[in-house]
């Protein structure tokens, strides 16, 4: 076994490691799994680090997992992850709810200068000069036993997100925008992200607005078909039905189960199994009014006000971005600005965390009349409009 790193695959092994857990105020975590043959992630292995010590636990080989979580979930520790979002999906897969409170790297490496959603690999090279062995990147994880090198490989991960972590919390401290992140990160723990509703499949799929009315209705009752089938049976949606056969199908209209097979590229498996579900699916969606798309559209061709508007807002993203030694893209892109501006989205990135303290609320204000975009002492700057009265 690799030195060093805990290998752990007995309850009495797991027991010691919960112990050492619950001392600790941060754990590093990241998760090995495997999804492609199936529509729910098969937990695999689970790395935990501490500057201390380095673990590898097998949940393959292991009865429970309920101590280890129960340990981990504890409130006073910091559960430290980079791009977090499958990880905590199989934790609340697991156990129905999410652990708090949570630190990603990814989503903190923009306040530090990084751009956007940066890679594990790039943080760890430009942060440690450490170039990470990609040699196990698709390896099975499934299988056992595990070589060393492979073990040395999942438990790398933790051991530099824990050097990671150390030196971003004081670069963020040393910048006094440790309490920036806060919202970002509860908001990772918001069950909605990870909860999918079948009837709300449709949402994601992307060219759905180019649709007729009975066009969108077929899709939107595929769809929440599709992901029902795809999580009773555990297997991945697209073995089921692709988009683009779903487009098919919305635009082909196929009412018998022989229409149905002459459709291109249908699978015959998919035919002689679900054929006749289908097409009273679609019969009786075409008869029915789809549900509204209720998208707040941006104009097809936006007036030279609404852009000068745009480059207002984007003055002054540029101003408190260079104030904050930041890219004006990691703090604002001209779609953000967009959305802000035709949708007025509680979903836009300007509204909520950080950038919202340092450019969205001022942004609002602007676009409300209630502030003003001027030239004081040869700089552009915010000023309040009642001062101007």
């Amino acid at each position: 076994m690799t030195n060093n790193i805990q290998y752990i695959n007995t309850p009495d092994q797991l027991v010691k490691l919960c112990e050492q857990i619950k001392k600790e105020p941060w754990l590093a975590l990241d998760t090995e799994f495997l999804r492609e043959k199936t529509y729910y992630p098969k937990f695999c292995l689970l790395q935990i680090a501490t500057p201390e010590w380095v673990a590898c636990i097998d949940p393959i080989a292991l009865p429970s997992l309920d101590i280890l979580f129960e340990a981990i979930y504890s409130p006073s520790i910091v559960k430290v992850f980079h791009s977090c979002r499958q990880d905590l999906e199989i934790f609340y897969q697991l156990t129905g709810k999410l652990p708090e409170p949570l630190f990603d790297t990814q989503i903190a490496a923009p306040l530090l200068g990084f751009q956007e959603n940066p890679g594990y690999a790039m943080l760890v090279s430009s942060l440690l000069n450490v170039n990470l062995n990609k040699a196990h990147t698709r390896a099975d994880w499934s299988k056992r036993p595990l070589i060393d090198a492979e073990i040395q490989y999942a438990a790398d991960d933790v051991i530099y997100l824990c050097k990671i972590y150390q030196m971003m919390l004081q670069k963020l401290a040393e910048l006094g925008r440790a309490e920036w992140l806060e919202r970002d990160f509860a908001e990772l723990a918001n069950p909605d992200l990870y909860e999918v509703k079948p009837e709300k499949a449709w949402l994601k799929i992307k060219g759905k607005n180019k649709l007729t009315g009975r066009q969108l209705s077929i899709v939107q009752a595929l769809a929440e078909w599709r992901e029902k089938a795809a999580q009773t049976e555990d297997r991945p949606k697209s073995w089921l039905l692709r988009d683009e056969m779903l487009f098919d199908l919305a635009k082909l209209q196929p009412e018998t189960v022989s229409e149905l097979a002459n459709v291109r590229a249908i699978n015959e498996r998919t035919v002689n199994r679900y054929g006749a579900e289908l097409c009273q699916l679609i019969t009786a969606a075409k008869n029915r009014a789809p549900i509204p798309l209720n998208e707040k559209g941006r104009p097809a061709k936006k007036t030279q006000q609404q852009e000068a508007i745009l480059d207002i807002l984007t003055a002054l993203v540029r101003i408190r971005a260079e104030e904050n030694s930041l890219n004006p893209i990691i703090l604002a892109t001209r779609k953000d600005l967009e959305v802000l501006l035709f949708n007025d989205d509680d979903e836009c990135p300007l509204l909520h965390g950080w950038r919202f303290k340092m450019a969205g609320r001022e942004l609002v204000g602007l676009l409300k009349g209630e502030l003003l975009l001027g030239i004081e002492s040869d700089k552009l700057d915010i000023l309040e409009k009642k001062f101007l009265a």
